[in-house]
């Protein structure tokens, strides 16, 4: 997600006042912990007229623990008609009792133990929670000539603001499909491939859309409006070829074939940096949103109205909004933390992006200024990345996508350029293969102690204390310089006085030097005269500030 709509959503008004019962993530309880889903089935009557939506939720479930209640989180704005059992053959079986329990569905079944299945749907309807900026649920609008142009965005309060889910980041799927019936002028486009049309007879035709990847319940979206559709293919570093489509509105269709060309550059660039696209099995897809933009799972909502300015207000030298988004599909949607807690991992690699991209295409001097404009906005209220469950309400700020961007900025420095870049690639794309929940796109789920553990190995040194002071605390260190006569003293001014062995660069004259400051302290000798600078060309998080 965009730094610029994260802000917007913490800091409105209107935001909190529309505020869901249930905030997505912290603790999962002793219901929800019993059970690991596998597989959903969305199907959905999207109705413009009157802002509504109806229809259906499946879900196959595998029991990790005994379990009596199948918990699932839903938006108490919808009327729950009937929950019904489903039998292995998918048809229905008898209803189940359910109970509402704020924005909660307690529904009851026969007491089952590990190893079995749970197979039960949820029929609904409503008229879903809309949010300012786009962060807070549907979207209805209308493009310039009045067409009906509908998105979703839930990142920050849940993917339950519009269907029934067990609502946290430690639980996907394995595979999901989606059917989406809308007026028939209107395509409903979605995550995955296509699998077809279906024309109703009542005026509306149904979308079907298969995602055959774990997918993120925040990924989950619809996007619909008279869409023009903008299709080619691009070869992935992986030997195969990735299908692309930009579903852009009619009246931007020649701007967006002009921006593909770019936005295919941002995917070769990733592909180079970080392995191969990871749902190029399904596609890599783009579609024009009334918002400025989200992650959702190979269908980036792309709103930034193909500026490069449109991201954070700052002129980054190219579509940053659509380069952010899609570094998201290897940050956040390939490689998901289990808890809020770590969401500094989608976002900081997210946006440290945009200088990498920079620096390859624009050179060092704009990939310097973005980070200096990043550094600027830097709050330091909280760690980007508390030990302990956290919602995502107590996870997000500024600081999880700047300061994260400016901690990955100084490990380069700490490590080097090669060591750094090689930790990237065997962060998103390792050698050999680690655990993964589905090969196809190895899917995983990662924690920052696992990101620390991989740095140490690759730096060839324990790196935990560069992390316990920068992410697990709120405070950043401050560099210290005092200079007495021809003699130069360097220290670290570090909360709670813990270990800070940090190097920074400094200028001696026109030399440059490399400070290795064990202790978190370094005395250079400099003749009085000459001048001293330290971290000139922002290198370290807290040197130069």
């Amino acid at each position: 997600m965009p730094v610029a709509l994260v802000l917007l959503m913490l800091d409105s008004s209107r935001a909190r006042a529309q505020r869901p019962p249930d905030i997505s993530g912290g603790p999962l309880s002793p219901e929800q912990a019993s059970y690991d889903v596998s597989f959903y089935d969305l199907a959905l009557r999207i109705d413009p007229a009157d802002s509504t939506i109806a229809g259906s939720l499946s879900i196959v479930a595998r029991v990790v623990q005994p379990l009596d209640r199948l918990v699932l989180d839903l938006d108490t704005v919808f009327t729950v008609r009937s929950v019904t059992a489903l039998n292995l053959d998918g048809s229905p079986g008898a209803r189940m009792p359910v109970e509402r329990r704020g924005g909660q569905l307690w529904i009851e079944t026969p007491t089952l133990q590990p190893g079995e299945r749970i197979a039960a749907r949820i029929d609904y309807r409503g008229r879903p929670r809309t949010g300012p900026g786009g962060g807070g649920g549907f979207i209805w609008s209308r493009t310039r000539q009045g067409a009906p142009w509908i998105a979703v965005s839930c990142e920050l309060f849940g993917a339950d603001l519009w269907w029934p889910v067990k609502d946290h980041p430690s639980d996907e799927p394995d595979s999901m499909a989606l059917h989406f019936s809308v007026p028939a002028a209107l395509t409903a486009v979605s995550n995955g491939r296509s699998r077809g049309v279906t024309a109703n007879g009542d005026g509306t035709r149904t979308h079907h859309w298969f995602v055959s990847t774990p997918i993120n319940n925040y990924a989950v979206t619809v996007n619909v409006a008279p869409y023009a559709a903008l299709t080619t293919a691009q070869a992935s570093v992986a030997g195969d070829t990735i299908p692309v489509t930009f579903w852009a509105l009619p009246d931007d269709s020649a701007k967006a074939r002009a921006a593909l060309p770019e936005f295919l550059d941002h995917l070769r660039f990733y592909e180079r940096l970080l392995g191969p696209y990871p749902f190029r099995h399904d596609k890599y897809g783009v579609a024009e949103a009334p918002f400025l933009g989200m992650e959702h799972q190979s269908l980036i909502a792309y709103g930034a109205g193909f500026r490069d300015d449109a991201m954070a207000q700052i002129d980054w030298g190219f579509d940053a909004l659509h380069e952010h988004e899609l570094a998201h599909e290897w940050f956040g949607n390939m490689l998901t933390p289990p808890d809020f807690s770590d969401i500094w991992l989608h976002e900081a690699f997210a946006q440290y992006m945009q200088p990498l991209y920079a620096e390859a295409r624009l050179g060092r001097a704009k990939a310097r200024e973005l980070m200096r404009i990043m550094g600027s906005r830097i709050q330091n209220h909280a760690p980007i990345a508390a030990r302990g469950p956290r919602t995502i309400d107590e996870a997000y700020s500024g600081d999880i996508y700047y300061k994260g961007a400016w901690v990955l900025h100084s490990l380069r420095y700490l490590m080097g350029d090669a060591r750094f870049r090689t930790l990237l690639h065997q962060w998103t794309d390792p050698e050999p293969p680690v655990p993964v929940i589905n090969d196809a796109c190895r899917c995983r789920f990662a924690t920052t102690d696992d990101f620390v553990r991989l740095a140490s190995r690759i730096a060839g040194r324990d790196l935990n204390w560069f992390f316990d002071v920068y992410v697990r605390q709120a405070e950043a260190p401050a560099l210290v310089v005092t200079r007495g006569g021809a003699r130069t003293d360097l220290s670290w001014k570090v909360p709670g006085a813990l270990p800070f062995p940090m190097p920074v660069e400094v200028r001696v004259g026109a030399r440059l030097r490399r400070i290795e400051m064990p202790g978190g302290r370094a005395t250079i000798d400099v003749p009085e005269a000459t001048p001293v600078e330290a971290d000139p060309n922002g290198s370290v998080l807290g040197a130069g500030r």
